[in-house]
């Protein structure tokens, strides 16, 4: 399973931005799709991940200005961010657990390469 990530970019304090995360890979479901973020000299931690039914979880520093979404037939994730503050500067990888693909038995945890936020003040 692969996971491609794009959407990031250098954006002005209390600026926009979309991400996307794309799984493919032989792929019949995926449980939770996500995104987490990793800022320099610390550990990643968890943005928001949502479920195949709708479900949703958010870090309480995003709440509000971050909203997550998915394509579950194009096995898609979104994360539209909207007032971005410098703290959120980081890299963002998206996640993908519970993946069930054609001809396994067992289930997957998948991350994408990450891709590049940075918030300037």
């Amino acid at each position: 399973v692969q996971l491609q990530a794009s959407g990031g970019g250098l954006v002005q304090a209390g600026g926009s931005l979309r991400l996307s995360c794309a799984a493919s890979g032989s792929i019949l479901s995926i449980n939770v799709m996500g995104w987490y973020r990793q800022a320099p000299g610390k550990q990643r931690e968890l943005v928001a991940t949502m479920t195949n039914d709708g479900s949703t979880d958010y870090a309480d520093s995003v709440k509000g200005r971050f909203t997550i979404s998915r394509e579950n037939a194009k096995n898609m994730v979104y994360l539209q961010m909207n007032s971005l503050k410098p703290e959120d500067t980081a890299v963002y990888f998206c996640n993908a657990d519970r993946v069930r693909r054609r001809g396994f038995i067992s289930v997957g945890n998948y991350w994408g390469q990450g891709t590049q936020v940075t918030v300037s003040s």
